[in-house]
């Protein structure tokens, strides 16, 4: 499996956060149009059996990576007083440089939205207001043809992301993926993609060099996609997580039947840390791929895979 680093460029607000387990749905909806029905079949077996032929990841801010969720007492300003451990919680994106320091000194580099984003370009989340129209009438009215509002992101030009995957090269190659990301940002990636939203462009694949400047003497994974981790024996009291609860939906013409949603699943939040119970092993990833997700497509499957980097926890 190669770790490979997607660099998107957003031309279009985002009516979805770019989340790890969403996107490796809708590469998988890319794969059954532009490839055919056989070869998502084909990528897809054994990816419950801890066989996945790609992990995404999140979408986050070019250079940087989600502040690790861990208890307040490994924290470097655990001491200090309510209103600054409130404003250390507003610092959550990790610069790349700092990758390899143990995790207190890792927390203690985190900084804000503004200094990531610029004071003036943080990404804002506001309503945007949106007609129907009735087509024996022209206007607009009453009930379903009432105006709505629908909330959207609004990232500042051009906003660069990174997506980190981890790819089994031997079962589709990296061009293909390239093209499956292109194609998805050409049509729109998430909520309504029918009108607008969720554009981007790829400006390359490379080598995810990122995998290999951690600590020397890591001891955790630190997650960046919401995974599933149970039985993977890690070590819970060392273990830190925030609980997610992914009330999934269907896309392409499930999407429009009479039951759309898939079934609730718990996963752990991006920025999770797992301790090994036993030596820490060179992996990209942890995790599983869930299946019995949905009652209306008995076939499908959810990304409970995360790319994982490796982390130097202190001792408490």
């Amino acid at each position: 499996m190669t770790p490979l680093r997607a660099i998107l460029r957003l031309r279009s607000p985002l009516g979805t956060p770019l989340a790890g387990d969403t996107l490796f749905g809708q590469l998988c909806h890319a794969v059954r149009e532009m490839l055919g029905e056989e070869k998502l079949e084909a990528l897809l077996d054994g990816y419950t059996a801890g066989s996945p032929w790609l992990v995404v990841s999140d979408g986050f801010p070019s250079g940087y990576l989600p502040r690790p969720t861990v208890a307040a007492a490994l924290q470097a300003n655990s001491e200090e007083d309510p209103k600054k451990r409130k404003e250390a919680k507003g610092k959550r994106w990790i610069p790349h440089s700092q990758i390899a320091q143990p995790l207190r000194q890792l927390l203690s580099s985190a900084v804000s939205d503004e200094e990531v984003y610029g004071k003036q370009s943080r990404p804002i989340q506001a309503a945007a207001f949106h007609n129907t129209l009735n087509r024996l009438t022209g206007t607009t009215g009453t009930g379903e043809f009432a105006p709505y509002t629908q909330s959207q992101i609004f990232y500042q030009r051009d906003q660069r992301m990174d997506l980190w995957c981890v790819l089994d090269e031997d079962r589709l190659p990296r061009e293909t993926l390239h093209q499956l990301l292109e194609y998805i940002g050409s049509v729109g990636y998430g909520r309504d993609a029918s009108i607008g939203l969720g554009k981007f462009a790829v400006e390359q694949i490379e080598e995810a060099a990122l995998f290999k400047q951690t600590h020397p003497n890591a001891n955790a994974y630190w997650t960046l996609a919401p995974c599933s981790p149970q039985g993977q024996g890690f070590k819970t009291s060392r273990s830190y997580w925030q609980v997610l609860t992914r009330f999934g939906r269907h896309g392409g013409t499930l999407a429009l039947g009479a039951n759309p949603f898939k079934q609730p699943l718990l996963l752990a939040a991006t920025g999770a840390i797992f301790a090994p119970t036993n030596n820490m092993a060179q992996i990209h990833f942890i995790g599983s791929g869930l299946a019995k997700v949905s009652l209306m497509q008995t076939a499908a499957v959810h990304q409970g895979y995360a790319p994982v980097l490796g982390i130097c926890m202190e001792a408490i």
